[in-house]
């Protein structure tokens, strides 16, 4: 199935169907810098500052979204993660695009070839090879730190376990870099005290703290030193991302000091020690975000690894991961209720991946907004399975019934890809065509300044202001 031979897709008023969303987009949203404040790119590459090979590499060898698709259209895994040369790969993901009409990863990849490359052809079988040629021939002479410059990325905070050593993160702010890159905690490592490389995690960890670790007290005081030096660095941000309910089981110190010793001692952990190890970490790492006046981001919802063939196979990240339908809102109601009664509640912003649960989150992380920020509690963008054009818009509705869609964050990645910040006009756009539809139809005032200024703040400035990034 193809289009026609050099179709060219139009990307002007993509998604802007009334000349005031046109007006907002154009004048307003479109010229505004980018901070991307939750992303998985690799500060290594940004330091060494090297050309991407190619665009196969910069594309697909770590796109899960990708893969998905390609797997989808029955594409053999040599051209997804096997040994097919760079340009088969990328002429089966060629042959997928036309495909992929109604996903977003069509918009995507149009999106990208011609903010990037300048290309407005339609990419299929027929136009792969002169496509794949051309991406190359500029991907030669730019590397990732220009990329991030050439889309006005003034900032980005990678994700960063607390064993990094954070060497690149410094590499890039002693250079002349366009681009800020600032670490995030990602603490998940810390949490999976029953998985059998524990051990060795605790290991890489003394090595970074440079002392043995033989109790919950030692433990615990390397976490402290972890997070001091995150915070040394520049970090604002923490993350946890293993996806399962929040864990809130009632757990002292003792208690807790009890199940590591159990660990350290080679004893097997039942369920009840290991939730109520994750329950009691949870809580002393969200004091001490509080503490250090850093925002902390929870993903919940996702279940991972679901297809054990592709795992054992390619790891942990082969793309089979899904939306789980776990109970949220009274893990996350004890969670956040214990921390605001204790006035030890940081910064705050949850994303869910099931859709179902977009009403829940945004009415519990309105209960506990205080007065010291606007907008300290956030339900973030649309994350993962929900970053199309369906999903923002109902993040946009959802916000804007039940909070405030003029004191949101906007978006984010969440991309491992130098190529992927076009992710952020495709929001913006979605925005705009919300906030066009509505004036044009009378339910709300057609002030294009106010809404303009509005759009401004949801699409840059909240996020400045929100973390305090200079």
């Amino acid at each position: 199935m193809n289009f026609k031979t050099n179709l060219k897709f139009d990307l002007e008023n993509l998604f802007l169907n009334s000349e005031t969303a046109k007006t907002l987009y154009h004048d307003f949203a479109a010229k505004m810098p980018i901070v991307d404040y939750h992303n998985h790119l690799s500060p290594k590459k940004i330091a060494e500052n090297k050309p991407i090979k190619n665009i196969t590499e910069a594309w697909l060898k770590e796109d899960h979204y990708k893969w998905r698709g390609m797997r989808a259209n029955g594409i053999d895994e040599r051209y997804i993660t096997g040994d097919a040369s760079p340009l088969e790969k990328f002429e089966k993901w060629a042959e997928t695009v036309p495909y992929t009409v109604g996903n977003p990863l069509f918009h995507w990849t149009q999106m990208e070839l011609k903010r990037y490359f300048d290309i407005d052809e339609v990419l299929q079988p027929s136009t792969a090879k002169a496509i794949y040629d051309k991406a190359n021939a500029v991907l030669k002479n730019k590397t990732p730190a220009q990329l991030l410059e050439q889309m006005q990325v003034k900032l980005v905070c990678t994700t960063d376990d607390p064993t990094d050593t954070l060497e690149y993160h410094k590499q890039i702010a002693d250079g002349d870099f366009y681009t800020k890159v600032l670490p995030t905690f990602r603490s998940d490592g810390l949490f999976l005290i029953e998985d059998a490389n524990f051990a060795s995690y605790l290991k890489k960890l003394e090595s970074r703290v440079g002392y043995s670790i033989s109790n919950l007290k030692g433990y615990l005081k390397a976490i402290d030193d972890r997070i001091e030096f995150f915070k040394e660095m520049g970090c604002k941000l923490s993350d946890y991302g293993i996806g399962s309910p929040l864990y809130v089981k009632d757990c002292s110190e003792e208690r807790a000091t009890v199940i590591f010793k159990k660990h350290m001692d080679k004893e097997v952990l039942v369920a009840e020690d290991v939730e109520q190890f994750k329950s009691f970490l949870l809580f002393y790492l969200a004091k001490k975000y509080h503490e250090k006046g850093w925002a902390q981001q929870y993903h919940l919802g996702a279940i991972r690894n679901n297809n054990k063939r592709l795992q054992q196979k390619f790891g942990a990240d082969a793309g089979c991961d899904s939306i789980g339908d776990f109970p949220m809102a009274q893990s996350l109601s004890k969670f956040l209720n214990q921390l605001d009664f204790e006035e030890k509640l940081a910064k705050t912003i949850t994303y869910n991946l099931n859709p179902a649960y977009n009403e829940v989150f945004a009415t519990m992380m309105g209960n506990f907004n205080s007065e010291e920020l606007p907008g300290k509690m956030q339900w973030g963008a649309g994350w993962w399975f929900l970053d199309q054009k369906d999903g923002i818009e109902q993040n946009i509705k959802v916000l804007s019934n039940l909070g405030l869609l003029s004191r949101s964050l906007g978006m984010l990645t969440d991309s491992r890809s130098f190529l992927s910040f076009p992710r952020h006009e495709y929001f913006r756009r979605i925005l705009c065509e919300v906030l066009g539809s509505q004036i044009e139809n009378g339910e709300l005032p057609n002030d294009i300044d106010f809404f303009g200024t509005l759009v401004e703040n949801i699409c840059y400035n909240n996020t400045v202001n929100y973390f305090g990034f200079e």
